[in-house]
C-alpha cells in the first residue's frame, strides 16, 4: 500500500503531505474549478484516495462507482465518463496553473495513462516568491468558493429583447446587454455621486426607525427603509440567478433540474443528461449538449436596473453578480440582495430561510406557471395557496405573487433579503414594490402594527406576500401587500405571527 507521503518524489522534490492537503484545497476554490463542480468532485476524490494510501484501488471501475455515483453493473468499456473526465481534469489543471496557479510552489498532475495524481515542489523565482509570501492564494480576497449548486430554473422565466422591449423569449446575456446593464448601472453610479453632492437630507431623517416611517416621519421613506436594511455597508451584494440548461447544436434549451455541471460551453456527460433533465426522452434524441448559463429573467434583470439606481443615488456602489459566485466573505461583509425565487435562485433555496411561505412546485417536470406559495400558517383574509392567474379569454398572464424577505446574515449585523416571484414578472414586481414611496409606507405600517420591534435602528426580520398585477403577460403594473409574517430574530425557523394590512 502506497501513501502519497511515499510516492517517487519528482526531480524538485516531493512536498509534504500537508502542503499537499491545502495546495489541493487552493485549487479547488480558485476561479478556474468556481464552476467545475464533476472536475471538482473527481479531484477530491483521486487525492483523497492519494492520501489514505489507496492508491492501488484507483481503478477506472472504483471511480466510476465511488467517484460517479455509476451503478454496480457499470461497464468502463460501454461507457468513457472516467476516461472523458479525466482527461478534462488534466487539461483543467494546466489551465489553472497557466492563471491562478501560476506563482504556486506545489505543482498537482494526472499523468497520462494513470489516475494516481503526482505532487511536485516547483522553484518560484525570488522576484516573485515574495510576492507568494505577501498575498497567499487561500486569503479571504482570492478564495472564490460558490455556495450554490448547478440546479436549473424554467426557461420560461428567461427572456431576450425583441422589438425593442423584454419579451417573453429567451436572451442570452450577450456583449450588448452586458453594456446595457454596465449603462445602466452606470447611470445609478452617476446619480449617486450628484445626489451626494447635492443633498440636504440629515442622517438623522435617514435613520428613523419602522414605526416612525409608518407614521410619516421619514422625508424619503424608500431610502430610510434600505438604509435601516443596510446600516454601514456602503457596497451591497446583488445577486441574479444564472440557472444551467443544456444546449443543443440548434441552440434549444433543455430544463437541467439538478446534477453535475461544468463550465458555460463545455460537453455534457450524456448519461448526466438523461439522469437529470426534466424530459429523458427528448434529451436522448438531442445530440450532443453543452451546459449553458447564460440566460436571466426579464422581470430580475429590470428588478436589479430599478435597485441598483436607487443604490446609486443613496451614493452606494453595489457588486452584481451571478449568485453562484457569492463566497463566503460577500455574506460575512455585506448585506446580500438575493433576486428571484428558489425555481429560479438555487442561493435563495441554500441561503433564505423557510418561514411560513413556501415556494413549492406540485410537479417538477411539468412546471409551466404550476409553482405556488404556500401558507402554513393562515391569518385574516389569507389563502393557503397563491398561484399565478390568468385571464380566462387569452390565457396571458394577469397576476403574479412573489416575496420579500428580510431574515438574519451570518453574522452579526450583516443580512439576507430575497425578492422573488413565481415568475419572473412577480420578481419584477417585488423589487418595484421595495423601491416604491406607496410599497415602503404600506410595509412599514404593517410591520409597526405587529409590535414586535424594539430600537428604531433595529431591521425587522419578515416575509411579505406581495400580488403583482400585469398586463399582456409581462408588463408590471402595480404591487400590493397581501400579508406580512415576522420571522424570529435569529432568522431561523418558523413561528411566524401573520399580520394582514387593513384595507
Amino acid at each position: 500500500m502506497i501513501r502519497a507521503d511515499q510516492l517517487p518524489a519528482r526531480k524538485n522534490g516531493l512536498p509534504p503531505m500537508d502542503q499537499c492537503q491545502k495546495q489541493v484545497k487552493r485549487i479547488l476554490q480558485s476561479a478556474t474549478f468556481r464552476n467545475a463542480t464533476t472536475l471538482q468532485q473527481l479531484l477530491q476524490f483521486l487525492t483523497a484516495r492519494a492520501f489514505e494510501g489507496n492508491a492501488e484501488f484507483l481503478k477506472e471501475y472504483t471511480i466510476g462507482v465511488e467517484a460517479f455515483g455509476r451503478p454496480e453493473d457499470f461497464d468502463p468499456k460501454t461507457d468513457t465518463i472516467v476516461r472523458v473526465q479525466t482527461h478534462r481534469l488534466r487539461l483543467k489543471l494546466s489551465e489553472y496553473y497557466e492563471s491562478d496557479g501560476s506563482r504556486d510552489q506545489i505543482l498537482i498532475e494526472i499523468p497520462k495513462g494513470h489516475y494516481l495524481p503526482s505532487f511536485e515542489s516547483v522553484t518560484v523565482p525570488r522576484a516573485d516568491s515574495d510576492q507568494v509570501l505577501a498575498s497567499p492564494l487561500d486569503e479571504g480576497k482570492r478564495v472564490q468558493t460558490s455556495l450554490v449548486g448547478r440546479e436549473a430554473e424554467n426557461p420560461s422565466q428567461a427572456t431576450r429583447r425583441e422589438n425593442g422591449r423584454f419579451g417573453k423569449l429567451l436572451s442570452p446575456r450577450s456583449p450588448i446587454a452586458a453594456a446595457a446593464a454596465i449603462a445602466v448601472f452606470a447611470t445609478g453610479f452617476w446619480l449617486g455621486n450628484t445626489h451626494l453632492r447635492n443633498r440636504t437630507q440629515t442622517n438623522e431623517e435617514m435613520s428613523v426607525g419602522i414605526s416612525e416611517l409608518a407614521l410619516g416621519k421619514a422625508a424619503d421613506p424608500v431610502k430610510a427603509f434600505w438604509s435601516a436594511f443596510l446600516g454601514n455597508d456602503s457596497a451591497p451584494v446583488i445577486a441574479f440567478p444564472d440557472a444551467v440548461f443544456l444546449l443543443d447544436d440548434s441552440n434549444d434549451l433543455f430544463r437541467y433540474r439538478q446534477g453535475a455541471s461544468d463550465d458555460r460551453g463545455a460537453l455534457v456527460d450524456p448519461h448526466l443528461a438523461r439522469q437529470f433533465a426534466s424530459n429523458p426522452s427528448l434529451v436522448a434524441k438531442a445530440g450532443q449538449l453543452y451546459y449553458e448559463n447564460g440566460y436571466t429573467g426579464a422581470g430580475e434583470l429590470q428588478g436589479i436596473a430599478m435597485l441598483s439606481s436607487l443604490f446609486g443615488q443613496m451614493g452606494l456602489k453595489p457588486t452584481v453578480k451571478p449568485s453562484r459566485d457569492i463566497t463566503p466573505d460577500d455574506l460575512r461583509q455585506h448585506n446580500v440582495i438575493l433576486f428571484g425565487s428558489s425555481f429560479q435562485n438555487v442561493a435563495v433555496a441554500q441561503l433564505i430561510t423557510t418561514g411560513d411561505f413556501k415556494f413549492k412546485n406540485p410537479d417538477s417536470r411539468l412546471e409551466q406557471w404550476r409553482a405556488q406559495i404556500v401558507n402554513s400558517r393562515l391569518g385574516p383574509n389569507e389563502e393557503s395557496i397563491y398561484r399565478t392567474e390568468r385571464d380566462p379569454s387569452t390565457q396571458a398572464l394577469k397576476t403574479d405573487y412573489s416575496l420579500v424577505t428580510i431574515q438574519s446574515g451570518v453574522v452579526p449585523g450583516r443580512y439576507i433579503m430575497m425578492l422573488g416571484g413565481l415568475d419572473t414578472t412577480g420578481t419584477q414586481g417585488a423589487a418595484l414594490f421595495a423601491i416604491s414611496k406607496p410599497g415602503v409606507e404600506e410595509l412599514s405600517r404593517a410591520l409597526a402594527a405587529s409590535g414586535q420591534f424594539g430600537p428604531k435602528n433595529e431591521i425587522p426580520l419578515f416575509q411579505a406576500l406581495i400580488r403583482v398585477r400585469i398586463a399582456k403577460g409581462y408588463e408590471v403594473l402595480g404591487a400590493s401587500l397581501v400579508s406580512v409574517h415576522r420571522l424570529p430574530l435569529n432568522g431561523h425557523g418558523e413561528g411566524a405571527t401573520p399580520q394582514t394590512p387593513a384595507r
